[in-house]
């Protein structure tokens, strides 16, 4: 035997609920004479078929063939006081929710001017109101198949963050420079969104954009970026670079740990003194259009220092643009060669 249903209403206790459906399982079985309570700032939307009928606004009403006549077209007949039509009710809560919350459940990688690549995460809230609950349900249920508020939700975060990503992108800005940029974004984001929302039924009535930040690897590409523009020039950096290879040497334990360091504090110390001299000559020389010149024969090393001298002369001369990749590879295979026969490897 049907369930019928002669008082339709429903209570939000938590105060989140965007949409609720009644029954919450199957169609209802609803009579005329029925009553339907609707409270404030809630909207009943008669729902058959895969589509929104007719809509009942706060008060108490009676089912009548007045006041849901769509309904009544579309069965075809005024059934009597005791003949049950199947239908469902979602229950719309019209008032405005100021603190949905988004944020990117992945990271968001973009063209970085200053980094080349940056890869990083967001969120934020936004704020909604339903202003046809009517095109809502129809959009939401009929077309989506979501109900659920949970999965209302999740839709409506999946616009904010698809137009944060789009918007992003086009703006070619480096993650340098976003968070000066932050009361843009989020008007932008706003501007891109709001036909999605209205489309549905739905005013986006603001977007806030909590915090934008790098993952770690992109942090570590910023810390490098800064200690680089601290520095100042090359020659400077490289010294600097060897600075720190001359620390980590040193953190090594034992009288290997020791000899390392001074090792290392030696060939960086001399590369970076290196590398000053040659940009100092670089930067003299008039511009001239890149060439790669085959590097002059030099003269063959006798013990395995040597050869080690010539290889790190290698790489400080392929840093310095002087010998292309190719002949780089080349010579550095013959060399490391000459160090293991020398070594007897």
């Amino acid at each position: 035997m049907a369930r019928v249903f002669d008082v339709i209403e429903f209570v939000d206790e938590s105060g989140r609920e965007i949409v609720h459906r009644f029954p919450e399982r199957g169609s209802g079985d609803f009579r005329i004479g029925s009553q339907v309570i609707v409270r404030e700032s809630q909207a009943a939307v008669f729902f058959r078929d895969g589509k929104a009928l007719d809509v009942l606004g706060p008060g108490r009403h009676t089912i009548t063939t007045a006041n849901i006549p769509l309904l009544v077209d579309l069965i075809g007949k005024a059934f009597s006081g005791e003949t049950p039509f199947k239908a469902e009710v979602y229950f719309v809560t019209t008032r405005e929710f100021l603190d949905m919350k988004w944020g990117t459940p992945e990271p968001i990688t973009i063209r970085d001017p200053v980094l080349r690549m940056a890869r990083l995460r967001a969120f934020g809230t936004f704020g909604m109101s339903v202003a046809d609950p009517q095109l809502f349900v129809n959009k939401i249920v009929g077309t989506q198949g979501l109900y659920r508020t949970s999965d209302v939700e999740k839709f409506l975060r999946s616009i904010v963050i698809t137009k944060l990503t789009d918007l992003l992108g086009e703006m070619e800005k480096s993650i340098l420079d976003i968070p000066a940029m932050m009361e843009e974004l989020a008007s932008g984001v706003r501007a891109k969104a709001a036909d999605d929302f209205t489309a549905r039924g739905i005013n986006l009535t603001a977007i806030y954009i909590e915090s934008i930040s790098p993952t770690e690897e992109t942090a570590k590409a910023i810390d490098e970026a800064a200690a680089m523009g601290a520095i100042g020039d090359m020659s400077a950096y490289m010294q600097f670079q060897a600075a720190r290879a001359m620390r980590d040497a040193a953190r090594q334990e034992g009288g290997a740990g020791l000899a390392s360091a001074g090792v290392g504090l030696g060939a960086g110390a001399g590369m970076g003194i290196a590398m000053a001299q040659m940009m100092g000559q670089a930067m003299q020389q008039p511009q001239q259009q890149p060439t790669t010149p085959e590097p002059a024969a030099p003269q063959t090393p006798q013990t395995a220092e040597d050869v080690q001298t010539m290889l790190d002369n290698l790489d400080m001369r392929l840093a310095a643009g002087e010998i292309s990749e190719e002949v780089y590879n080349k010579l550095y295979a013959k060399w490391e060669a000459r160090l293991k026969k020398l070594k007897g490897e």
